[in-house]
């Protein structure tokens, strides 16, 4: 199922004069031993949904892939993961938000706009088939820094155009998985335009020692949500290196899926493991 995210067009913004398309070409890089569809030249915003098998959930993930605010690693992290939520009980969608912004004076904004517009859409009820009472975001890389910034926010960065739009634009939690450039270069410091207050949501934060984006954008989130007393877990993994998704490769960082999986259900947001009598 897909969805609109607007109604018309989204707020103005410099869009690409190209097609959309896979930016991909066959010397692209591969993942644990396969390609990667590198989505460019989104205009059009969409969500699209996956609803577990064994019916509705009342958790839903939006899930923001990668791609440094110039493509989006559709597969890697965007359907694959999807597709690991359902296993687990979880409704997911894969949120197509507008790329390229790089000339854009502030990158994130369309895609932080894209996010929050999407949560408003679940909470007033407009995706079939999700009764939502719980809505989280999982982003990756520049995908985790336009999620995190929707889940610090409280502002609502576009101008409401319609009753969906009356609805907290926050998530009930996030999921950051090697989530970039939220840290002051070189310390565990957040960025200026991020805060921790009673209402910022729980994270789930993951990384490899060795990203060259660096682990200590994690660090320093969970450390201003942990100087908070909001509820966090941060995973630094010895290696893995950046945008290895949930793909399976044979190093520590295909242990983030089954953590994140436990945190979820500890916190009553994914279908509980089976006990044998």
């Amino acid at each position: 199922m897909v969805i609109p995210i607007w109604p018309d067009s989204p707020p103005q913004w410099n869009a690409p004069t190209e097609a959309e398309k896979d930016t991909s070409g066959p010397d692209g890089r591969n993942v644990a031993g396969r390609s990667v569809i590198r989505l460019g030249n989104v205009s059009v915003p969409q969500l699209h949904v996956y609803i577990p098998q064994h019916g509705s959930s009342d958790t839903i993930v939006l899930i923001a892939p990668g791609g440094g605010y110039n493509i989006l690693a559709w597969d890697l992290e965007g359907t694959e993961i999807a597709q690991w939520l359902n296993e687990i009980g979880v409704a997911a969608a894969v949120l197509k938000y507008r790329v390229p912004t790089k000339r854009e004076e502030v990158k994130w904004l369309a895609p932080v706009q894209d996010i929050q517009r999407s949560i408003s859409l679940v909470r007033s009820g407009q995706i079939s088939g999700v009764q939502a009472k719980t809505v989280g975001v999982l982003g990756f890389s520049a995908g985790g820094n336009a999620s995190a910034r929707a889940a610090f926010s409280e502002t609502r960065h576009y101008e409401p155009i319609d009753s969906s739009d009356e609805v907290s634009i926050r998530p009930d939690f996030g999921v950051l998985i090697y989530p970039a450039w939220l840290n002051r270069e070189g310390t565990t410091d957040l960025i200026d335009e991020l805060s921790v207050n009673e209402n910022t949501p729980p994270m789930f934060l993951a990384h490899a020692a060795d990203d060259n984006v660096s682990a200590l954008s994690s660090v320093a989130i969970y450390t201003a949500l942990h100087q908070n007393k909001v509820p966090a877990s941060l995973h630094v993994f010895g290696s893995g290196g950046h945008g290895f998704g949930g793909r399976t490769d044979g190093k520590p960082t295909d242990a983030w899926p089954d953590l994140c999986a436990t945190w979820l259900r500890s916190r009553g947001w994914a279908r509980p493991v089976a006990i044998a009598p």
